[in-house]
């Protein structure tokens, strides 16, 4: 059993990667039998934190953690895979690291880094809107991974993402071009000023060049205090809209929020794509699988997950300065889009 990563345990309990870690880091949003069957296959399995929180206590440790905001977001599970199997590659063990909606991810790293004595760390998810005054006390390198921060606050850092804004007037522009002029906007908080800005700013700035008019009405923020990129979040975002305003295509800033909204179309009896296309981001398998199959934008997540991890580490060696790389999206089109009959 020797070997095992956060996967296999996820696994062979059948639950998420996310589950495991919530287990792991005692966190209330878990049922309490589920979590005592977690503990117990990893007590079984020896699995590796247990050997790290050994080995943390020795100032040579070689340990990186991940911190990860967004629970719901199932897009992040497969980087968390990508990543931990890189750590292991360069003998690093990888501590996961999940953080409250309510949490400053900063905050939490830092705490984190002086606690576990890290030699460097990967931010997964949240809205970066850090003052460079807070980034100055960060005494490790990191890396933002699927966070762009070309142009945004905490630029200095170094990234690996998708160039959110141009990746979302490319979704944007495909369903202005199969003749939709009232496209819906599911996103992130009014507040977020990384990914959701951007790519808010990318579905606005597609409008305006094809002159259709930017309407507010037909765009619905997450509430930070009670959503999360889930399928609940979607679900619930989309009644909402269905109160407010017609329209004839939806777009969502992750598929899990797109899947979700599939279902609230279907029990208002709406028809998806013939009344109303539905597209995402991201390009989770469950996209493929799901009925009908999801439109989005594929984010080449083993090429980020890499990326990122062979960025942190050339920091880690003093190799390298902290830098952007972007990576191009690929819109995949599939049967939840269709042209507009109105």
């Amino acid at each position: 059993m020797a070997g095992m990563t956060i996967k296999d345990i996820a696994k062979k309990c059948h639950v998420g990667v996310s589950t495991v870690s919530r287990a792991m880091n005692n966190h209330p949003d878990i049922n309490p039998e589920t979590k005592e069957k977690i503990l117990k296959a990893i007590e079984e399995a020896n699995y590796v934190p247990n050997n790290s929180a050994r080995n943390l206590k020795r100032n040579d440790a070689k340990a990186i953690a991940v911190l990860v905001k967004g629970i719901g977001n199932t897009f992040f599970s497969e980087l968390v895979g990508i990543l931990e199997r890189e750590c292991e590659k360069k003998g690093y063990s990888c501590i996961l690291q999940y953080v409250d909606e309510q949490e400053d991810e900063w905050d939490v790293a830092i705490r984190v880094g002086k606690e576990k004595r890290l030699r460097g760390l990967v931010f997964l998810g949240g809205s970066f809107s850090q003052s460079q005054e807070k980034i100055s006390q960060m005494e490790i390198p990191c890396v933002l991974s699927t966070i762009c921060t070309v142009g945004m606050p905490g630029a200095s850092l170094a990234s690996v993402s998708v160039d959110d804004f141009k990746e979302s007037y490319k979704m944007t522009e495909y369903l202005i071009g199969l003749g939709h002029k009232k496209i819906a906007f599911i996103t992130a908080p009014k507040n977020d000023v990384s990914i959701g800005k951007l790519r808010l700013m990318g579905y606005r700035t597609a409008l305006e060049q094809y002159q259709i008019p930017y309407r507010e009405e037909l765009v619905c923020y997450m509430d930070e205090k009670r959503d999360t990129y889930s399928y609940q979040s979607g679900y619930r975002l989309m009644q909402e809209l269905l109160k407010r305003e017609t329209f004839t295509a939806v777009y969502a800033t992750a598929d899990t929020l797109a899947i979700g909204a599939c279902r609230a179309l279907k029990e208002a009896g709406i028809s998806v794509p013939e009344e109303c296309s539905v597209a995402g981001f991201d390009g989770m398998d469950a996209g493929r699988f799901y009925i009908p199959s999801l439109t989005t934008i594929r984010q080449p997540v083993e090429e980020i997950g890499k990326a990122t991890a062979g960025l942190l580490f050339d920091l880690i060696k003093g190799k390298e300065k902290p830098r952007q790389l972007i990576y191009e999206g690929e819109l995949i089109q599939r049967e939840s889009t269709a042209r507009c009959k109105q």
